[in-house]
């Protein structure tokens, strides 16, 4: 076979030349947040699991049992197992978040039904009738209501009302004249 290309092959247009990077043979490994010992640890257990050293000779280079090597050894080799395993797609359910999903919709549900609460009130003011007794207190909130003081109106035209009201009960101030009989 001949390497000159054949007249009837398309040819391939030139593409833009492109800087070249230079590919290094070593990982980019995150390495921040990760303490020096635990990075020696890994060096010297590659080293043997590359065959550049014998488990006894790591072990004397770390400072530690021949025993305890095979541990951390071991270890490594669990979480190289663990971080192989694929991830489950989408958003993973764990019990905090569950947790918070359940916290949001029970306060949800919470504003829910004070505002049907809310609006029940107002309905029934507005066509005059009594609260409902699922809305009367038990004998236990009696009781307890019987200590504290009487809620005053909050409402504003519940007060503008009783404005009124004493304004026409009151007679006014030029028929008294400020003197007593």
């Amino acid at each position: 076979m001949s390497t000159a290309a054949s007249p009837s092959a398309p040819s391939r247009a030139p593409q833009p030349a492109r800087p070249r990077q230079s590919r290094q043979g070593t990982p980019k490994l995150r390495t921040e947040g990760v303490s020096a010992e635990a990075r020696r640890h890994a060096a010297a257990i590659l080293e043997v699991l590359a065959g550049v050293t014998t488990p006894t000779q790591a072990a004397a280079q770390l400072a530690i049992s021949l025993t305890r090597y095979y541990i951390i050894e071991s270890r490594a080799l669990q979480g190289l197992l663990a971080a192989c395993e694929p991830r489950p797609r989408g958003k993973v359910r764990t019990p905090a978040s569950e947790l918070a999903a359940l916290r949001r919709e029970c306060e949800q549900l919470r504003r829910q039904a004070a505002r049907q609460q809310a609006l029940l009130r107002v309905t029934e003011r507005a066509i005059g009738l009594h609260p409902t007794a699922a809305a009367t207190p038990s004998a236990g909130a009696a009781q307890r209501a019987k200590k504290r003081r009487p809620r005053k109106p909050k409402a504003r035209a519940l007060q503008a009302a009783a404005v009124l009201q004493e304004a026409t009960a009151a007679p006014g101030p030029s028929s008294d004249n400020g003197l007593s009989p």
